[in-house]
Protein backbone atom coordinates (compact mmCIF):
# COMPACT_ATOMS: atom_id res chain seq x y z
CA UNK A 1 0.00 0.00 0.00
CA UNK A 2 1.58 3.35 -0.67
CA UNK A 3 1.76 6.58 0.89
CA UNK A 4 -1.19 8.09 -0.96
CA UNK A 5 -3.38 5.12 -0.77
CA UNK A 6 -3.08 4.24 2.93
CA UNK A 7 -3.47 8.38 3.71
CA UNK A 8 -6.96 7.56 1.71
CA UNK A 9 -7.56 4.83 4.32
CA UNK A 10 -6.76 6.66 6.81
CA UNK A 11 -9.32 9.58 6.09
CA UNK A 12 -12.30 6.91 5.03
CA UNK A 13 -12.57 5.22 8.39
CA UNK A 14 -12.82 8.29 9.94
CA UNK A 15 -15.24 8.94 8.12
CA UNK A 16 -16.82 6.25 8.90
CA UNK A 17 -16.24 6.86 12.43
CA UNK A 18 -17.37 10.17 12.48
CA UNK A 19 -20.90 9.08 10.98
CA UNK A 20 -21.57 5.99 13.54
CA UNK A 21 -23.61 7.00 16.17
CA UNK A 22 -24.60 4.34 19.25
CA UNK A 23 -25.34 3.49 22.81
CA UNK A 24 -21.86 1.33 23.28
CA UNK A 25 -19.45 2.62 25.06
CA UNK A 26 -15.55 1.41 24.95
CA UNK A 27 -14.60 -1.29 27.70
CA UNK A 28 -11.14 -1.89 27.09
CA UNK A 29 -8.24 -1.45 24.45
CA UNK A 30 -5.48 -3.66 23.02
CA UNK A 31 -2.96 -3.23 20.57
CA UNK A 32 -0.87 -5.05 17.76
CA UNK A 33 1.69 -3.74 15.38
CA UNK A 34 0.66 -4.32 11.72
CA UNK A 35 3.37 -3.65 9.29
CA UNK A 36 1.63 -1.97 5.93
CA UNK A 37 4.52 -1.73 3.42
CA UNK A 38 4.79 -2.92 -0.43
CA UNK A 39 3.69 -6.79 0.00
CA UNK A 40 -0.02 -5.36 -0.02
CA UNK A 41 1.04 -3.73 -3.55
CA UNK A 42 1.21 -7.07 -4.72
CA UNK A 43 -2.44 -8.84 -4.39
CA UNK A 44 -4.64 -5.56 -3.74
CA UNK A 45 -7.88 -5.88 -2.74
CA UNK A 46 -10.50 -5.00 -5.67
CA UNK A 47 -13.33 -4.09 -2.62
CA UNK A 48 -11.44 -2.27 -0.59
CA UNK A 49 -9.70 -0.45 -3.89
CA UNK A 50 -13.35 0.61 -4.97
CA UNK A 51 -14.20 1.47 -1.57
CA UNK A 52 -11.41 3.94 -1.22
CA UNK A 53 -11.10 5.66 -4.49
CA UNK A 54 -13.59 8.31 -3.78
CA UNK A 55 -11.22 9.65 -1.05
CA UNK A 56 -8.18 8.53 -3.00
CA UNK A 57 -9.00 10.93 -5.64
CA UNK A 58 -9.37 13.65 -2.82
CA UNK A 59 -6.21 12.83 -1.19
CA UNK A 60 -3.84 12.26 -4.45
CA UNK A 61 -5.16 15.90 -5.93
CA UNK A 62 -4.39 17.64 -2.82
CA UNK A 63 -0.80 15.49 -2.05
CA UNK A 64 0.27 14.99 -5.85
CA UNK A 65 1.31 18.62 -7.29
CA UNK A 66 4.42 18.66 -7.70
CA UNK A 67 7.11 21.44 -6.11
CA UNK A 68 10.25 20.95 -7.63
CA UNK A 69 12.97 18.25 -8.14
CA UNK A 70 15.79 16.79 -5.96
CA UNK A 71 18.85 16.26 -7.33
CA UNK A 72 19.12 13.17 -4.88
CA UNK A 73 17.90 10.67 -2.75
CA UNK A 74 18.35 12.64 1.08
CA UNK A 75 18.40 11.87 4.55
CA UNK A 76 18.52 12.99 7.96
CA UNK A 77 21.85 11.74 10.16
CA UNK A 78 23.30 11.72 12.74
CA UNK A 79 26.10 13.26 13.13
CA UNK A 80 25.11 15.12 9.60
CA UNK A 81 22.77 14.28 7.10
CA UNK A 82 21.88 15.61 3.27
CA UNK A 83 18.36 16.37 4.29
CA UNK A 84 19.20 17.51 7.66
CA UNK A 85 22.06 20.31 6.35
CA UNK A 86 19.23 21.16 3.84
CA UNK A 87 16.32 21.81 6.10
CA UNK A 88 18.76 24.10 8.56
CA UNK A 89 19.98 25.95 5.33
CA UNK A 90 16.38 26.39 4.36
CA UNK A 91 15.46 28.41 7.04
CA UNK A 92 18.33 30.75 6.92
CA UNK A 93 17.30 31.18 3.13
CA UNK A 94 13.60 31.90 4.33
CA UNK A 95 15.04 34.44 6.93
CA UNK A 96 15.02 37.41 4.26
CA UNK A 97 11.46 37.17 4.04
CA UNK A 98 11.17 38.12 7.60
CA UNK A 99 13.36 40.65 7.31
CA UNK A 100 15.79 38.79 9.50
CA UNK A 101 19.75 38.68 8.98
CA UNK A 102 21.28 35.18 10.89
CA UNK A 103 24.05 34.04 12.05
CA UNK A 104 22.99 30.20 11.92
CA UNK A 105 20.45 27.82 11.58
CA UNK A 106 18.66 25.23 13.44
CA UNK A 107 16.23 22.14 12.70
CA UNK A 108 15.99 19.22 14.84
CA UNK A 109 16.28 15.52 13.83
CA UNK A 110 12.99 14.72 15.69
CA UNK A 111 11.01 17.12 13.21
CA UNK A 112 12.26 15.22 9.89
CA UNK A 113 9.99 12.36 9.62
CA UNK A 114 10.50 11.12 6.48
CA UNK A 115 13.81 10.78 3.62
CA UNK A 116 13.48 12.99 0.17
CA UNK A 117 12.97 11.19 -2.80
CA UNK A 118 15.22 11.92 -5.62
CA UNK A 119 13.49 13.71 -8.82
CA UNK A 120 10.04 15.30 -8.58
CA UNK A 121 8.92 16.50 -5.39
CA UNK A 122 5.43 16.49 -4.45
CA UNK A 123 3.44 18.60 -2.03
CA UNK A 124 2.58 15.43 0.17
CA UNK A 125 6.66 14.20 -0.04
CA UNK A 126 7.23 17.71 1.69
CA UNK A 127 4.27 17.35 3.90
CA UNK A 128 5.64 14.19 4.68
CA UNK A 129 9.13 15.09 5.96
CA UNK A 130 7.40 17.78 7.82
CA UNK A 131 3.82 17.11 9.36
CA UNK A 132 3.76 18.95 12.18
CA UNK A 133 2.13 22.06 13.04
CA UNK A 134 5.98 23.94 13.42
CA UNK A 135 6.31 27.77 12.90
CA UNK A 136 9.92 28.98 11.33
CA UNK A 137 11.28 31.34 14.66
CA UNK A 138 13.29 33.50 15.32
CA UNK A 139 15.61 34.34 18.26
CA UNK A 140 18.66 35.62 20.08
CA UNK A 141 21.28 33.53 22.33
CA UNK A 142 24.31 35.04 23.68
CA UNK A 143 27.41 33.38 22.80
CA UNK A 144 27.29 31.44 26.17
CA UNK A 145 24.19 30.44 25.88
CA UNK A 146 24.76 29.15 21.80
CA UNK A 147 28.30 26.60 23.27
CA UNK A 148 25.32 25.07 25.67
CA UNK A 149 23.17 24.61 22.90
CA UNK A 150 25.91 23.17 20.77
CA UNK A 151 27.35 21.01 24.02
CA UNK A 152 23.69 19.80 24.17
CA UNK A 153 23.77 18.90 20.28
CA UNK A 154 26.97 17.04 21.05
CA UNK A 155 25.08 14.99 23.72
CA UNK A 156 22.87 13.62 21.18
CA UNK A 157 25.32 13.20 18.71
CA UNK A 158 24.34 16.17 16.17
CA UNK A 159 21.45 18.09 15.07
CA UNK A 160 20.52 19.97 11.90
CA UNK A 161 23.00 22.82 11.24
CA UNK A 162 23.07 25.88 8.80
CA UNK A 163 26.23 25.73 6.62
CA UNK A 164 28.06 28.35 8.82
CA UNK A 165 28.30 26.18 11.99
CA UNK A 166 31.19 23.89 12.19
CA UNK A 167 31.19 21.22 15.07
CA UNK A 168 33.78 18.58 16.59
CA UNK A 169 32.16 15.92 18.83
CA UNK A 170 33.67 12.62 20.36
CA UNK A 171 31.87 9.42 19.93
CA UNK A 172 30.43 9.94 23.78
CA UNK A 173 29.14 13.17 23.10
CA UNK A 174 31.33 15.81 24.30
CA UNK A 175 31.79 19.06 22.36
CA UNK A 176 35.40 19.01 20.98
CA UNK A 177 35.36 22.78 19.17
CA UNK A 178 32.72 25.06 17.70
CA UNK A 179 32.21 27.40 14.95
CA UNK A 180 30.06 29.95 13.59
CA UNK A 181 31.25 31.70 10.13
CA UNK A 182 34.39 30.18 10.46
CA UNK A 183 34.89 32.06 13.89
CA UNK A 184 35.04 30.72 17.48
CA UNK A 185 31.73 31.53 18.97
CA UNK A 186 32.59 34.67 21.20
CA UNK A 187 30.66 34.24 24.73
CA UNK A 188 30.34 37.84 25.10
CA UNK A 189 28.25 38.74 21.72
CA UNK A 190 24.85 37.71 20.97
CA UNK A 191 23.75 35.74 17.76
CA UNK A 192 20.73 35.20 15.52
CA UNK A 193 19.25 31.92 15.29
CA UNK A 194 16.98 30.57 13.51
CA UNK A 195 14.68 27.45 14.20
CA UNK A 196 11.37 26.27 14.15
CA UNK A 197 8.94 27.17 17.07
CA UNK A 198 8.69 24.43 19.07
CA UNK A 199 12.55 24.30 20.02
CA UNK A 200 12.04 27.40 21.87
CA UNK A 201 10.31 25.65 24.81
CA UNK A 202 13.97 23.51 25.19
CA UNK A 203 12.39 20.57 23.46
CA UNK A 204 14.24 17.39 21.96
CA UNK A 205 17.32 18.11 24.75
CA UNK A 206 18.24 21.44 23.73
CA UNK A 207 17.20 23.51 26.64
CA UNK A 208 19.89 26.48 25.66
CA UNK A 209 16.70 27.98 23.70
CA UNK A 210 14.74 28.56 26.83
CA UNK A 211 17.03 31.72 27.23
CA UNK A 212 15.94 33.03 23.94
CA UNK A 213 15.67 36.47 24.24
CA UNK A 214 13.63 38.79 20.77
CA UNK A 215 11.81 36.09 20.27
CA UNK A 216 9.96 36.42 16.46
CA UNK A 217 7.78 33.83 15.77
CA UNK A 218 4.82 34.50 13.32
CA UNK A 219 2.12 32.43 13.92
CA UNK A 220 -0.02 32.55 10.62
CA UNK A 221 -0.21 28.73 9.16
CA UNK A 222 1.78 30.29 5.91
CA UNK A 223 5.09 30.05 8.23
CA UNK A 224 4.61 26.46 9.19
CA UNK A 225 7.97 24.57 8.31
CA UNK A 226 6.62 22.44 5.43
CA UNK A 227 5.63 25.65 3.72
CA UNK A 228 8.66 27.80 4.26
CA UNK A 229 10.10 24.23 2.58
CA UNK A 230 7.79 24.44 -0.34
CA UNK A 231 8.66 27.84 -0.98
CA UNK A 232 12.25 27.25 -1.21
CA UNK A 233 11.44 24.16 -3.54
CA UNK A 234 9.29 26.45 -6.15
CA UNK A 235 12.02 29.06 -6.41
CA UNK A 236 14.80 26.86 -7.08
CA UNK A 237 12.47 25.50 -9.78
CA UNK A 238 11.54 29.15 -10.93
CA UNK A 239 16.05 29.66 -11.20
CA UNK A 240 15.63 26.25 -13.21
CA UNK A 241 17.46 24.31 -10.43
CA UNK A 242 17.28 20.88 -8.48
CA UNK A 243 17.73 20.92 -5.17
CA UNK A 244 21.08 19.21 -4.01
CA UNK A 245 22.71 18.96 -0.47
CA UNK A 246 25.81 17.62 0.64
CA UNK A 247 27.84 16.03 3.74
CA UNK A 248 30.02 19.45 4.23
CA UNK A 249 31.71 18.40 7.72
CA UNK A 250 29.10 20.46 9.58
CA UNK A 251 29.29 17.83 12.63
CA UNK A 252 32.13 15.77 12.60
CA UNK A 253 33.16 12.59 15.32
CA UNK A 254 36.95 13.34 16.48
CA UNK A 255 38.56 9.90 15.58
Amino acid sequence: MNKKTSIAALLALLSMATSCRSGYEVGSIQRSRIVVDARYDRHPDQRAATFLQPYKHVVDSIMGPVVGRSARYMTAERPEGTLSNLLADIMVWASKDYGETVDFGVYNMGGVRADLPKGEVTYGDVLDIAPFENKIAFATLSGADVMELFRQMAGVGGEGVSHAVRLVITADGRLVSATVGGQSVDPQRDYRVVTIDYLLGGTDKMDAFKQSRNINSPQDVSNNSRFVIMNYFREMTRQGKEVDAEIEGRVIIQQ
